[in-house]
């Protein structure tokens, strides 16, 4: 049991350093200064809810399954229609976490030595800035190729330690009586209507976010393969999470409240907004003469260590994503890319670094970020959280609509944002959850509607007149007549077929055939496509589609005038290969064998090799 909660706290320590991306590290800072406390305990406290409602929810979902794997599979199957949302959440926030570390920390600091840098011109400034950017990059994946997912967590353990030695000693020194203050409380802006704008984004962006972030899904993978109680790990992450951020907020009360700042020594940005991110680190710089060195050195320690312990897990977790997608993707363009390339996130980091520089050089905020996880992303987060827990929201992912929505509420949001009005940054925040609830209520009523429509059919079957048109075999057997319903339907997501066999399906020694068993499938097969895909045909489609494999596993032998259902439903797919699986029983619900085949799709023209067409996709998702 010590172990366990041991085990727990090593992980939460984990989680809590690795969802400190510079939105919360530096953004802390921002809060405080807008809001005062208040606007930094709730910040804090509505981002730590919204991480431990993740492993809350995780924990339920890895429960539904047995076995140390369960939460795996799950995701395995659940993260494939959001693999390109996955990965542009998690650009983003490696983008941002490099940029507020050279725009908040290493600019101040390079200002400060070498003065003449802002007007060194472009190209001076260029190279110093590709400079500041390959160190952060290069150490991140120096640390992220040191560690795996299960051993980083002693890593972090280390720093974690290291962490809070620092957070004592300047706590200690500093001493902030800001707490008991009423003006570090309340602000100016914290009266105004743009404060319930701020609260708002942050609840929805905060409270959906985790569910986008791979670090996340696999430390919550991995705890459920370590025996780990989620729910517990996250529990510890989000307390720890909270004083951290905490902890920030205090150090920025301390220099807002101080006689040496003014509110003339924020930067303004877009819409005359003020930012104060940077100056902590201000404070540090222009009293380093007065100050013990080890106050400031021991600031931007733990700067650094926050930032590393975050991009070295995006670095784990990113490399563990693309492994994964390069292994089930049947892409000709990346089967044309290395396997070391296509495998490895530093591209993702290069990637990440040039944005940076160019978002420096063009005097971005960290609030441009920001706006994304409040708005683009929370569509695809609401969607992807329904597809866990809403039984009836498992309809293909509507890629176009979801990414229109969400660049309706970013425009929405920005500019609520920029001119300072804060319903239109709540609009722009709460309109993809209402699409996405739209959305699953409209599939829903749709599947009561088509539940109500069958009743009404079986109820119709019923009538006599009807009743004799209804598909039935008669057989006698020992001198009873029995009848044998026949037929297609589904139950659940299965797809069911239901016949009699006869003599024609056995061999020498009475019982049926191995090769018939194949042939069943088949016309399972093919009916269920009939059902599904009711405007195939042959002489117009673009499309053909071919059996790449078979499997079936023999378990149970039967003989003739047995009545025999074939079930058949799709299990998966990739871009290029749709998945069956079968199941064929007898009359007294023996299980007769299983197995699988997988499907890809040829140009009717050429016979050239297509991704699985879109009406395909939707056609199966309902039954998957």
């Amino acid at each position: 049991m010590k172990s366990k909660i041991i085990n727990s706290f090593l992980w939460g320590n984990s989680v809590a350093l690795s969802w400190l991306w510079g939105l919360g590290l530096f953004f802390s800072v921002q809060i405080t200064y807008l809001f005062g406390l208040t606007g930094l305990f709730g910040f804090a406290l509505l981002n730590s809810i919204g991480l431990f409602l993740f492993g809350y929810g995780t924990q339920k979902i890895a429960h539904r399954d047995k076995g140390q794997e369960s939460l795996e599979r799950f995701y395995k199957k659940w993260y494939k229609p959001f693999r390109f949302s996955l990965y542009l959440y998690q650009l983003l926030a490696i983008t941002l976490t490099v940029f507020a570390t050279v725009k908040y920390l290493f600019i101040p600091l390079l200002a400060s030595y070498w003065p003449e840098w802002d007007n060194g011109g472009n190209i001076l400034q260029i190279f110093s800035l590709l400079l500041v950017v390959a160190l952060v990059i290069s150490a991140s994946c120096l640390l992220g190729e040191e560690f795996t997912i299960k051993s980083i967590k002693y890593w972090h353990l280390l720093i974690g330690a290291v962490l809070l030695i620092i957070i004592v000693s300047l706590l200690a020194y500093i001493q902030p009586k800001e707490i008991y203050s009423y003006h570090s409380w309340i602000k100016n802006e914290t009266g105004k209507p743009i404060f319930i704008g701020y609260l708002v984004a942050i609840l929805v962006g905060f409270f959906v976010g985790p569910w986008l972030d791979l670090q996340q899904w696999q430390r919550a993978i991995q705890m459920r393969k370590e025996g780990t109680n989620i729910c517990s790990g996250y529990f510890f992450g989000s307390v720890i999470f909270f004083l951290l951020l905490i902890f920030h907020g205090l150090m920025a009360s301390f220099v807002f409240n101080s006689a040496w700042f003014n509110s003339d020594m924020a930067s303004v940005g877009l819409g005359g907004i003020k930012y104060g991110h940077e100056q902590i680190v201000e404070y540090m710089i222009h009293f380093r003469s007065t100050l013990p060195e080890w106050i400031p050195f021991s600031y931007y320690l733990f700067i650094s260590l926050a930032v590393l312990t975050t991009l070295d897990s995006g670095y784990v977790s990113t490399q563990w994503f693309l492994k994964e997608i390069s292994k089930t993707s049947n892409s000709p363009v990346l089967s044309l890319i290395p396997k070391g390339i296509a495998d490895s996130p530093i591209p993702t980091y290069i990637l990440a670094g040039f944005i940076t520089i160019f978002s420096v050089l063009a005097n971005f905020e960290l609030e441009y970020f920001m706006v994304f996880y409040a708005t683009f992303f929370v569509a695809y987060a609401s969607l992807g959280i329904a597809r866990c827990f809403v039984p009836n929201s498992q309809h293909s992912l509507p890629q176009v609509k979801l990414f229109s929505i969400g660049a309706l509420s970013l425009a929405v949001f920005a500019g609520g944002y920029f001119m300072q009005m804060a319903l239109f940054m709540i609009l722009g925040s709460i309109l993809p959850i209402l699409y996405v609830i739209w959305l699953v209520l409209n599939t829903d009523l749709l599947r009561v509607v088509k539940e109500k429509v069958e009743e009404v059919i079986d109820a119709a079957s019923e009538i006599p007149v009807l009743k004799n048109l209804s598909k039935a075999t008669h057989t006698v057997i020992n001198g009873k007549t029995l009848e044998v319903s026949t037929g297609s339907h589904f139950e659940g997501k299965w797809f069911v077929h239901t016949f009699m066999a006869t003599y024609v399906d056995t061999n020498s020694v009475g019982n049926v055939y191995f090769g018939v068993y194949v042939l069943w499938v088949g016309k399972a097969r093919e009916l269920f496509f009939n059902y599904v895909l009711p405007d195939f045909n042959l002489k117009d489609t673009t499309y053909l589609i071919l059996t790449r494999s078979f499997e079936h596993k023999y378990i149970t032998e039967t003989r003739e005038f047995e009545r025999i259902s074939v079930k058949i439903r799709a299990s998966e797919y990739n871009r290029k290969i749709a998945t069956l699986e079968h199941q064929i029983f007898d009359s007294a619900g023996n299980l007769l064998g299983k197995g699988k085949q997988q499907l890809i799709f040829v140009s009717s023209k050429d016979y050239r090799l297509l991704d699985i067409p879109t009406d395909v996709i939707k056609a199966f998702m309902p039954y998957m």
